[in-house]
């Protein structure tokens, strides 16, 4: 099984293997595809749009989806193939190419497996449908006497055909829409589906392979790089390209209003020239004054902001006497991507079609903006996507993209690999909105939550390429003829944007969640994994540790008495078992333990998280020593897939809980190195614990996101266990801890 790499030309062969044209849109000659389909299904009907198998046997699958180092393509591969009755090592996928795939939007969300998932798998009980049909004809047969083995169909009297001669004899056979009716298999027959089988995508990144757009290498190709403006509002009042021009290697130099790049032979010398292009450069003194990092609780409640009271139950009713009312505010810092290979991106413009090779999680929506901006039509712009070294939500891939564009349009013919620096990317990439979260509530003289008021501040974590109204790719607002960004989108609940999981999982009879949206934006954010789930879980649930402990209740038990749904207590219950977990048991000045839970946007994954901590009061650091998770995706289709992004979703979290955050002077980033944003080192991950729950007759549940929240929160916790200081400011590097403890 493979990632297929292929030209053009060559695509154009295994076209014709099945098809002789195909597009993405749908076309009435074939039946409506139903209401009961899965979205992308209902975007995208074409059958052979999803799934084609050649003469020889092998099936490529197309999706819109890509992999981020999740192992999508791996999980796909085996929905796919179980579906099918196909050998894994048969499947081969094409992943997010805008001129084959199916536009399925952004891989964001969790919702991979979830959305495209579903979809693939229905497209492929389609598939498996059609074929026996044509193999009950061929052999005047009820498919009831037909069986599927490793693309075989075989019948009891020793009959048998395969897969490729159906589609030899019948090469338009999956040319049609995926119908309503057909029935995908029941998870007792899967063979692949809930088995650890090996990522496809591992054995370029284990070897130093061609893992990543950053290995990319096109004949003939060229190699730039971008100068950016010393600060934000600064504008470019002269360059003396003539010295730049002159250098060895140099190509050209591409000015267009505050866009300045550089075109060159060999990356060495594109380098260099940068370098001197900055030297040749005068920048104005402008700038955009940047907000106090240092005071985030008191500054983001005072900004403009868009109020929505986004859940609000129980306001009608008298409220309850309460015995004891508490209030508490937490704050979060910016966060950047910290990718480890910074934004890249390979253009080549050919015969006046612009090919675009970039690491993005949307090729369709930046299609869309690389068009607008290109002034091309989007049919004469392709996007394909390749892995980048590391990728969490918006980072630069879609802004290097443009910039790779807008060079390669002035070397037509030649490919141009365009690669930020780590200055660039700490400093231009969009950041993670800082946020602050307010919350108050009322205990009961039974100790239950009987009110609940939580407000949470923060700017849009969703201002990603292709939302209407504007174009949200950074050299696009540098051009002399700049565009305008988009507004933020308004994402309703249970999704949220800032507000994702502000409503809390536990049974309040009584509760209102306030969103403010911020509306002044000094600096650029956007997408970050989990949006402001990670803000709003520690908050929560840090509160929920600070109202047991005012009850005098064990924090499990408090939990699991503001909760019903029984899957949320198994989880609950699964992970405080697994941690040996005592009740009422106390830190000892230095070592303790935490526990925090959420279902992911309050409809997805179940996360229970325990956190052990050692706190050195001598020096405020703050010691991970282990962490124990309970999961409940529903379905698992790869459980060692899905370890591998809870693991990585809680080695995330504690990095930006114990080190990471953006800052700034009042004109500029100065956290542009990562000796000023480090991130947590590999002898600082403790030994992670992870239990799933798999329920393979439940909907599967994306797994990307879903831990981040709850290890934060638990980490919070344990650290108030083991040493009494309770940390409500992020992150929780020595001095803060220092200075909170008591």
């Amino acid at each position: 099984m493979n990632t297929a790499k292929i030209s053009r030309r060559a695509f154009g062969k295994l076209a014709g293997a099945v098809i002789a044209t195909f597009s993405l849109a749908p076309f009435s000659a074939f039946a409506q595809a139903g209401p009961d389909l899965p979205a992308d299904l209902r975007a995208n009907r074409r059958l052979d749009g999803w799934i084609r198998i050649d003469v020889e046997g092998t099936v490529t699958i197309f999706t819109g989806k890509v992999e981020l180092g999740q192992g999508i393509l791996t999980a796909l591969s085996q929905i796919a193939a179980d579906e099918l009755d196909v050998d894994f090592a048969r499947v081969r996928m094409i992943s997010a190419d805008t001129a084959h795939s199916p536009n399925e939007g952004y891989t964001f969300g969790s919702q991979s497996v979830e959305q495209g998932g579903e979809a693939l798998r229905t497209a492929a009980a389609n598939a498996r449908a059609v074929l026996l049909a044509a193999a009950s004809r061929q052999f005047n047969v009820p498919q009831s006497d037909l069986r599927v083995e490793n693309g075989v169909i075989l019948l009891a009297d020793g009959r048998r055909t395969t897969y490729a001669n159906i589609v030899r004899k019948d090469r338009d056979l999956l040319a049609r829409e995926v119908t309503t009716g057909v029935t995908p298999k029941r998870p007792s027959e899967y063979k692949l589906v809930g088995k650890s089988v090996p990522r496809i995508d591992l054995s370029a990144k284990f070897t130093g392979g061609a893992a990543f757009v950053q290995d990319m290498h096109l004949p003939n190709m060229l190699f730039g790089r971008v100068v950016r403006p010393p600060r934000r509002g600064a504008e470019l009042v002269s360059v003396n390209e003539a010295s730049v021009r002159q250098l060895p290697g140099v190509v050209t130099v591409v000015r267009n209003g505050n866009f300045l790049g550089v075109v060159a032979e060999r990356e060495e010398q594109a380098i260099s020239a940068r370098r001197a292009l900055m030297e040749a450069t005068q920048w104005s003194t402008d700038y955009v004054t940047l907000p106090d990092v240092n005071h985030l609780q008191q500054a983001l409640p005072r900004w403009r902001s868009e109020d929505t009271v986004v859940s609000d139950a129980g306001q009608d009713s008298p409220a309850s006497d309460s015995a004891m009312q508490l209030e508490a505010t937490y704050s979060r810092p910016y966060l950047s991507h910290a990718s480890i290979g910074p934004s890249c991106s390979v253009a080549l413009l050919k015969d006046g079609h612009m090919t675009v090779w970039s690491h993005t999680q949307g090729a369709f929506p930046l299609r869309g903006n690389l068009a607008t901006v290109l002034e091309m039509p989007a049919s004469a712009v392709d996007v394909v996507h390749v892995p980048g070294s590391g990728c969490y939500g918006h980072n630069g891939a879609d802004d290097a993209a443009l910039d790779a564009a807008l060079l390669a349009r002035e070397v037509a013919g030649r490919p141009v690999k365009l690669q930020w620096m780590r200055d660039d990317e700490f400093a231009w990439a969009p950041i993670s909105p800082a946020m602050v979260m307010r919350v108050k509530a009322a205990l009961s003289k039974d100790g239950r939550i009987s009110n609940w008021n939580y407000d949470v501040w923060s700017n849009s974590h969703a201002m990603r390429p292709g939302q209407p109204g504007g174009v949200n790719l950074l050299a696009a607002w540098h051009l002399a003829k700049p565009f305008q960004p988009s507004p933020p989108p308004r994402i309703p609940q249970p999704y949220g944007n800032g507000d994702r999981n502000a409503v809390p999982v536990y049974d309040l009879p009584r509760r209102r969640v306030t969103n403010h949206l911020l509306l002044d934006a000094p600096i650029r954010t956007s997408s970050l994994r989990t949006l402001g789930a990670y803000g709003n879980v520690f908050a929560i649930e840090s509160f929920m540790d600070e109202l047991a402990l005012a009850t005098q209740a064990d924090p499990v038990a408090f939990r699991l008495a503001h909760l019903s749904d029984p899957r949320a207590m198994a989880v609950v219950r699964e992970a405080a078992n697994r941690s040996g977990w005592h009740p009422g048991a106390k830190g000892d000045g230095q070592l303790g333990r935490g526990f925090a839970y959420s279902r992911y946007k309050t409809f997805q994954a179940y996360t229970a998280v325990v956190v052990d901590v050692h706190v050195d009061r001598s020096t405020g650091v703050v010691s991970v020593t282990k962490v124990t998770a309970a999961i409940d995706v529903g379905r698992v289709i790869n459980p060692d897939g899905v370890k591998n992004q809870i693991e990585g979703g809680i080695v995330q979290a504690l990095s930006w809980a114990l080190k990471e955050r953006v800052m700034f002077s009042h004109t500029e980033i100065t956290t542009r190195s990562w000796q000023n944003y480090p991130i947590l080192n590999f002898d600082e991950v403790p030994p992670i614990d992870v239990v799933l729950l798999d329920r393979p007759d439940e909907a599967s549940l994306g797994a990307g996101e879903c831990s981040l929240g709850p290890t934060v929160a638990a980490l919070a916790n344990a650290v108030a266990n083991a040493s009494g200081a309770r940390l409500r400011d992020l992150p929780f590097v020595p001095a803060t801890v220092l200075d909170r403890l008591v």
